[in-house]
């Protein structure tokens, strides 16, 4: 019988172990997607695993039952496009100018813009300023208290330090100004970076729901989080989903489903788009940790 050489042998539990972290890391999410297709009385029976049992689509059904939800949708949409688009440009210009170390005031401004990481106004502070400046129940409160980010714009700085400064130089021989030169030749040359800092604000924007329930008291300006948010409240304070639609039992959804739902629902989008993006994210993060 030929023996298993040492190299081989750790070769097999590596991926062995590899195999079981994946495992523990998918199985959740696709223990919710089962769970939200499947019956919710039949759940209950327990030994739903790995397929639904009895497939149904009552729990989407009943999250969707409501119409408003299709607004929620379009002010997460919109907010997320526009949230991305406009913090990329905003934090991108920021670290242009903060990346000219000649610029006066430098060193003083990233001391201050660092210390803005670790300390905040706090809650109380935050939401009285948003009141006073007209932000309170306005859709522009998802927009421009998220237009900047010190952390995103050192990961932006990083990367336009990189590049040639010989690429600054010839186009002001050739008479461009700072806006041209920034827009034509330096943005296009960091999609790395753009794509990288676009996940993350899409991302966050998408995922956010706590704006929502504190600055919004407008129904229809609630994005899809803050709306299936309290759809799960509602339903995990009554145990039960309460005005469900025609056609559909008590038994046939419960709250755990209904919750389950809703996040693959919140969820789904994200994952849709991540693929397309994740070359670019790896790139990105790996700006200013290796140089030449």
């Amino acid at each position: 019988m030929r023996k298993i050489s040492s190299k081989s042998r750790d070769s097999m539990i590596i991926t062995t172990i590899m195999l079981l972290v994946c495992f523990a890391a998918l199985y959740p999410v696709w223990y919710t997607i089962i769970v939200s297709f499947n019956n919710s009385e039949d759940t209950l029976r327990g030994g739903v695993y790995f397929f639904p049992r009895m497939f149904t689509l009552e729990s989407y059904k009943t999250v969707f039952q409501d119409k408003s939800i299709i607004k929620a949708f379009g002010i997460t949409i919109a907010r997320t496009l526009i949230g991305t688009v406009s913090s990329v440009v905003f934090t991108s210009m920021v670290a242009f100018a903060f990346s000219k170390k000649h610029i006066l005031g430098n060193k003083v401004y990233m001391i201050i813009g660092t210390i803005t990481m670790f300390f905040g106004g706090g809650l109380i502070p935050t939401f009285i300023l948003y009141k006073n400046i007209g932000l309170y129940d306005n859709f522009l409160v998802y927009i421009f208290p998220s237009l900047f980010n010190f952390y995103n714009m050192i990961i932006f700085m990083a990367f336009f330090r990189e590049l040639p400064v010989g690429l600054e130089e010839s186009a002001k021989l050739d008479g461009a100004n700072d806006m041209i030169i920034f827009f034509r030749i330096i943005l296009p040359l960091s999609m790395p970076v753009v794509a990288t800092i676009a996940l993350f604000n899409g991302v966050w924007q998408w995922n956010d729901y706590f704006t929502g329930i504190m600055y919004i008291n407008n129904a229809d300006l609630q994005p899809i989080q803050t709306f299936l948010y309290r759809i799960v409240a509602s339903a995990s304070a009554s145990k039960a989903v309460v005005s469900l639609p025609a056609g559909i039992s008590a038994q046939q959804v419960s709250s755990q489903s209904v919750r389950l739902a809703t996040m693959v629902v919140t969820t789904f989008p994200i994952v849709c788009v991540y693929p397309f993006l994740q070359k670019y994210f790896v790139k990105g993060m790996l700006i200013g940790s290796i140089k030449g």
